[in-house]
């Protein structure tokens, strides 16, 4: 525990402001959070949707678009820093709302959170699945479905540490691939390999501008783009099991960053370039078609290979937060007293398996249901990342002015984010409008008209069910 000390003030604690909650272990190194942040942010988005990106916005709207995306990121980065380092707890964002904003919003963002990560493993699955299809067709989907859960299942029962040692390495495939592609495509772009010649930055040149579609369309792929940056707040959420949170996350935030902004820009950069972009968002896979082009004759299977490890690493992780998030909230009353159960090896078992039993019956309503319940539930997804991001700044700004009217040195605060009020408020400003621009794509209106309604749900049950239940025990002890 760390106390701070201010000149003729008060010394302050920040860690008791939102306690650590006992029982998990702190086994995560640096390099475990690294690549779980950096894992949980690059998935199939990345290798499978960019090529959207460039065909809706042009090449230098989709570089402009990830360069802003990953703007938004670093905001919001940086106010999760101040928070983790001071109170680097599991439940994360759920339990700084909680203290700093109220506890129904506390309340909503740890379901609302838990739940979008539980159908992102169900969808995982599926694309994990789907994947080993095109080489075992004669093997049912859900066989792989099964085969997959209990491997991801496996690896989060053991240990926190044999978690992130499988991170790590789920993560690192990713990461290789991407700057393999990088090192392809420019290659390509300049003539070292292949039979085309240097093609340079010709593609760039789309004859009608930086902006084929209009700088409107530009303004409607961010939702996408900032899609594809959400996860990047899992640090915050590992914090609770990190090695020195004062010296680790700091340093895990800036390195994260850095890492995911470069290997995205430079990857948009390459698909701009080597590929016309009113062709990249017909492709099914933009990086199996560049590795082919360059004379790679197992192109597709290899990337194939990459989005498996992508699926099921975004489900490694997914399974890992959803615990720690239910574990958290039973521990604070707003989740069972039974989710709160630790095995040997510090792992909350009971999240795993409530997590796993979520997923399965998104499984099972995107083949029975498509119409219905798995849609809505899909449709609520969207928000969430934005809305996250969104709590984190407003957290920020409530904790800095708590802190300094308890008479708190900011001197003696071991990450400070920058630019107070400003940028906490920017971050705000940017994610609200990044919402608000849902209601003009064609499709996505339904994550506005389904997604709302559910986190609106989510509150009133806190205020006129949950809340009375917390008021019953206290209205007995008197």
């Amino acid at each position: 525990m760390t106390t701070l000390k201010g000149p003729k003030k008060q010394a302050v604690d920040t860690e008791a402001l939102v306690p650590e909650k006992k029982g998990l272990h702190r086994d995560l190194k640096s390099r475990h959070m690294m690549m779980i942040s950096i894992g949980g942010t690059i998935g199939t988005g990345l290798f499978l949707g960019a090529g959207q990106v460039v065909s809706e916005a042009g090449p230098i709207g989709a570089v402009l678009a990830f360069l802003f995306g990953g703007m938004v990121m670093y905001l919001a980065l940086l106010c999760l820093g101040e928070l983790a380092v001071a109170m680097p707890v599991s439940g994360s964002f759920q339990s700084y709302a909680m203290k700093f904003i109220s506890p129904g919003v506390g309340f909503t963002v740890g379901w609302l959170y838990w739940i979008n990560w539980a159908v992102c493993i169900a969808a995982n699955f599926t694309a994990s699945a789907i994947i080993m299809s095109l080489w075992f067709p004669d093997v049912s989907i859900w066989i792989w479905c099964v085969l997959f859960a209990v491997l991801v299942t496996a690896l989060n029962l053991i240990s926190v540490k044999v978690y992130g040692e499988t991170e790590f390495w789920f993560a690192g495939i990713k990461v290789a691939a991407i700057i393999a592609f990088i090192l392809a495509g420019a290659g390509l772009m300049f003539g070292a390999v292949g039979n085309e010649g240097a093609i340079g930055f010709s593609n760039f040149n789309t004859g009608t501008g930086l902006f084929p579609n209009g700088g409107w369309a530009l303004f409607l792929t961010m939702i996408t783009v900032v899609y594809s940056f959400q996860g990047s707040e899992l640090v915050g959420v590992a914090a609770g099991e990190c090695e020195d949170p004062g010296k680790n996350v700091p340093k895990v935030i800036k390195g994260v960053v850095f890492r995911i902004i470069v290997f995205y820009v430079l990857a948009i950069i390459v698909l701009g370039a080597t590929i016309p972009y009113k062709e990249a968002g017909v492709l099914e896979s933009p990086f199996a078609y560049v590795f082919g082009r360059i004379g790679i004759p197992i192109a597709k299977d290899i990337m194939s290979f990459v989005v498996l490890t992508s699926a099921l690493s975004a489900s490694n992780s997914a399974l890992y937060v959803c615990s720690r998030l239910l574990w958290s909230m039973s521990k604070d009353g707003h989740a069972p007293k039974w989710l709160g159960h630790l095995n040997s090896g510090g792992v909350p078992t009971n999240g795993i398996f409530l997590t796993l039993l979520l997923s399965a019956l998104s499984l099972l309503t995107s083949e029975y249901a498509a119409d219905t319940v798995y849609i809505w539930l899909m449709s609520s997804v969207g928000l969430t990342g934005c809305l996250i991001w969104i709590v984190i700044s407003w957290c920020q700004i409530n904790f800095r002015k708590h802190f300094l009217e308890i008479g708190g040195n900011l001197n003696d605060l071991v990450f400070r984010t920058p630019l107070y009020p400003a940028l906490p408020i920017l971050a705000i400003i940017l994610n609200i409008c990044i919402i608000a621009s849902l209601a003009f794509i064609d499709g996505q209106e339904i994550v506005l008209y389904t997604g709302l309604p559910i986190i609106i749900a989510i509150y009133l049950y806190y205020i006129l069910i949950h809340s009375k239940r917390e008021e019953k025990p206290a209205e007995i002890s008197k």
